[in-house]
């Protein structure tokens, strides 16, 4: 008998984690995923460390630990936001979290009610969307424009949906446009966000991947009255399976987190955290960073490159400052066409409609990834998305 949740019963997988199945095959080009570079990874200095730990501390790593946290990387974070204005000494706590990820399941456990809305960028991450799905939130989308998204829109959408527990943006290189939030449009989320006494999560997943352009403050920085609930991660920037993200809050949400996080994983790994921990104190995390940036800089200009010149013009791209992340958009047609005649010619792009509140929407946008993919591989796969192309714009 199939007896499922309410509240399980309407989800569904991620229409990316099916397309990176087929993604799998070693003759395909994938421009869907979303995973670091693979020559991204300090994979000596990691081993090093577990070798480390393993012989120094090996009872420390393998045991029960506080849910809040190792404490010496919740200290090390706290510093780091402190220092960026972001965490507020008396006010404010952090509590480790099993990437990013968890911080919007955990939020939504939190502070949001069965039937209430959250209002979200449209459009924005899968995995947040369903985090917010699974606890029958109805999902609100606002349109954005190259400088995030549209206020006059987020405001009615206020207006309209008075039970709304929060406001969920990533302001920096967002998934899945490579847009980044102007500081203007930050500072007018933040007061209506005042005006109408909701919650912000600012999701801050690619941050430090920024390889041109001018750092704009985060969110969290200029909030006074505790309303900005601030997501980060090591996913990016260490490695994804270690699973080690971060919440910064008020203390009473942290306080409610962290009853959140021992009915259900107890505590994030504490090996995972040791690691991060020592990765980011014990060795040059500042160069680290710098290396990233190139390597996704580069990555960013080669595809680029070559979509302005092998493409048609009519197809426009986002030019991302940072990230991982290309947003494409067709004049006009089947995008339903366009992704499985790509696909058919082994080249895996995601469809628009993945990012949407209300995926049966028609888009006419899609996601290319650069991050994961060699030199090579940009090159050949965007000669084949343009031979595609080409059959659509002649």
């Amino acid at each position: 008998m199939d007896a499922y949740s309410d509240r399980i019963r309407t989800l569904q997988p991620s229409a990316i984690r099916e397309i990176l199945k087929f993604t799998s095959y070693p003759d395909v080009i994938s421009f869907a995923g979303g995973n670091p570079a693979p020559e991204a990874f300090p994979v000596k200095e990691i081993k090093e460390i577990m070798d480390d730990i393993m012989e120094h501390e090996p009872v420390t790593a393998l045991q029960y630990s506080v849910s809040e946290g190792y404490t010496p990387l919740r200290d090390t974070i706290k510093d780091d936001l402190y220092a960026k204005g972001i965490l507020n000494w008396n006010n404010d706590d952090v509590i480790i979290t099993a990437g990013a990820q968890q911080c919007m399941e955990m939020t939504a456990k939190v502070l949001c009610n069965e039937g209430e809305t959250i209002i979200c960028e449209e459009p924005s991450f899968i995995g947040s969307l369903n985090s917010f799905r699974s606890y029958n939130a109805k999902l609100v989308g606002v349109p954005m424009d190259d400088d995030g998204i549209d206020p006059e829109k987020l405001e009615e959408a206020l207006k309209e949906h008075r039970r709304t527990a929060f406001i969920y943006v990533i302001p920096n290189f967002q998934n899945p446009t490579g847009r980044t939030m102007s500081l203007e449009r930050r500072k007018q989320v933040l007061e209506l966000a005042y005006k109408y006494n909701v919650h912000i999560i600012e999701d801050n997943p690619y941050g430090d991947l920024r390889f041109a352009g001018d750092n704009v403050p985060s969110i969290r920085s200029m909030d006074t009255k505790g309303h900005v609930i601030y997501a980060g991660t090591f996913s990016k920037t260490v490695a994804p399976g270690l699973r080690v993200g971060y919440m910064c809050a008020d203390k009473g949400i942290i306080s409610k987190a962290t009853c959140a996080l021992q009915v259900s994983t107890v505590h994030t790994s504490i090996l995972s955290q040791m690691i991060v921990h020592r990765f980011i104190t014990k060795y040059d995390f500042k160069a680290h960073l710098e290396r990233l940036q190139q390597i996704y800089g580069h990555k960013c200009d080669l595809m680029l490159t070559n979509l302005k010149m092998k493409m048609p013009k009519s197809i426009t791209f986002t030019e991302p400052d940072g990230g991982l992340f290309i947003w494409g958009t067709l004049p006009d047609g089947d995008m339903d066409y366009f992704v499985k005649k790509a696909i058919d010619s082994k080249v895996a792009i995601v469809t628009g409609r993945a990012f949407l509140v209300d995926e049966s929407k028609p888009t006419l946008s899609f996601r290319l990834n650069y991050s994961t993919p060699t030199d090579e591989q940009i090159e050949r796969g965007v000669d084949i998305l343009a031979n595609v192309a080409k059959t659509m714009y002649k």
